[in-house]
């Protein structure tokens, strides 16, 4: 069962790349965050011809996120639990069947942050907080378990290119990456890094200026953590970097995992 995450960044700006990424990689789910627009405006036809059913929680010119899929979901949950007021579309849930069992799967678009000390940042905080919460809780469902999405957080100096440039960043300070690191002690494993342990260079992130792409000036945001029974059937993970160099593309790549 193949498993991705992408951040597309426009889901209607990109969705000729992302019709070729799926024609070709034919992941069997696939998490989508960033996408830009309402539900009723998710070009859902376009990956139903592909053989994908799509669920979404959209939100207008704003974040937004699915999840495609080619077995019809289970069990559905949208908005992150914590707080009624929170109104922006950034977590979905769902459960789907495969030939030897099922996987609880989330597509996740955590908050930037950015300006640290605004709002912005208390409401990354918070909402990490939430997750975490929220994740404690599904553990004890003893089930395969994705958490899937970009996750807005740097983890460790390894996972930039050049760290002591995003040292004013929301993304790599120590609040979130405390939390991030929390996430993990409850029992998630950090899919990429199971798999190529502490190589250097994995990124799925380029900004669009200075030349990123072409210096390989990446971070790494993305993330798929499993809990211990997803951990367990973890066949293979890989960052989908060539998909960066198409025409148009977003400023992330997709991160696809492999479970037996």
């Amino acid at each position: 069962m193949k498993i991705a995450t992408w951040n597309v960044n426009s889901v209607k700006a990109r969705l000729e790349n992302a019709v070729a990424w799926l024609s070709d990689a034919k992941p069997d789910v696939v998490c989508l965050q960033e996408l830009k627009c309402e539900d009723g405006a998710f070009p859902a036809s376009a990956f139903e011809e592909l053989g994908y059913t799509c669920l979404v929680h959209g939100q207008k010119t704003y974040n937004g996120v699915a999840i495609l899929s080619r077995t019809r979901p289970d069990d559905v949950l949208r908005g992150l639990p914590g707080d009624e007021n929170d109104q922006q579309a950034r977590y979905i849930e769902a459960v789907y069947s495969h030939a030897k069992g099922t996987v609880r799967i989330a597509s996740i678009y955590l908050p930037n942050g950015n300006p640290i000390g605004s709002d912005k940042f208390s409401y990354k905080l918070s909402w990490m907080d939430r997750l975490i919460a929220h994740a404690r809780g599904l553990l004890k469902n003893e089930e395969p378990l994705v958490l899937a999405g970009d996750y807005n957080v740097i983890p460790t100096p390894r996972d930039a290119k050049h760290p002591d440039a995003w040292q004013s960043d929301a993304l790599f300070q120590p609040g979130p990456r405390a939390r991030f690191r929390q996430l993990q002690n409850l029992g998630f494993v950090d899919a990429i890094r199971q798999c190529h342990g502490e190589t250097d260079g994995l990124f799925t992130f380029w900004d669009y200026q200075a030349l990123a792409w072409q210096r390989n000036n990446g971070i790494r945001i993305d993330h798929l953590l499993l809990s211990p029974q997803a951990a367990d059937l973890l066949a293979d993970a890989q960052i989908m970097r060539d998909v960066r160099s198409q025409e148009r593309p977003s400023d992330h790549v997709p991160v696809m995992i492999t479970l037996r």
